[in-house]
């Protein structure tokens, strides 16, 4: 999996002015959770960018005035109406092969015949929920769709994992392939 490094400030003053000061100096108010105990700190909104705004998953490397730590980002908050960042938890990675729950970003193999007959890809899930040790979570998840004819579905419970579990429901569609309504009428003329 992908690494990239932040680098934090740590936060003397706790509270709603402090993080509302810390936004309007383009600071995101940031925590990062699952240590001997939790460090309350703020990065410059503009790291987060290759960060969250990429469908891939990524392990943090925090820096955080020299302290380094091994993290995944556990939520991010976004304002309702404007989209602006408004908070960051992190989930520290400790040894000793501590299990995480992390969205995973899928990818697709294969060619579908459905899709070589007419018929239109339509991804239902981007992400999977997967449960993994840190060394073992996936950069992405493969989805076959070799075999996924016309009006048919891929589902979650089809996937081979690797050394991962997939918490997502078993029976939830991750593609379909639509019919379009040109090619509805062609085979029910068919018929």
């Amino acid at each position: 999996m992908k690494s990239l490094e932040i680098v934090g400030f740590k936060r003397a003053n706790l509270g709603k002015t402090d993080a509302k000061a810390l936004r309007l100096d383009a600071q995101v108010p940031c925590v990062l959770y699952g240590g001997e105990e939790a460090v309350h700190f703020s990065v410059p909104a503009i790291l987060f960018r290759e960060l969250l705004y990429t469908p891939e998953a990524h392990i943090v490397d925090l820096n955080i005035e020299g302290a380094t730590y091994r993290a995944i980002v556990q939520e991010a908050q976004f304002h309702p109406v404007n989209e602006m960042l408004l908070h960051v938890d992190f989930l520290e990675l400790a040894g000793g092969g501590k299990e995480v729950k992390m969205d995973i970003p899928v990818k697709y193999v294969g060619v579908s015949p459905g899709v070589l007959a007419g018929g239109k890809l339509v991804s239902k899930l981007r992400k999977l929920r997967v449960k993994a040790s840190a060394e073992n979570l996936p950069d992405y998840v493969e989805v076959n769709i070799s075999d996924l004819e016309l009006g048919k579905s891929v589902k979650v419970a089809s996937v081979q994992t690797k050394n991962y579990t997939i918490l997502t429901s078993p029976q939830a569609p991750i593609a379909t392939v639509a019919i379009p309504r040109a090619l509805k009428g062609e085979l029910a003329a068919g018929k």
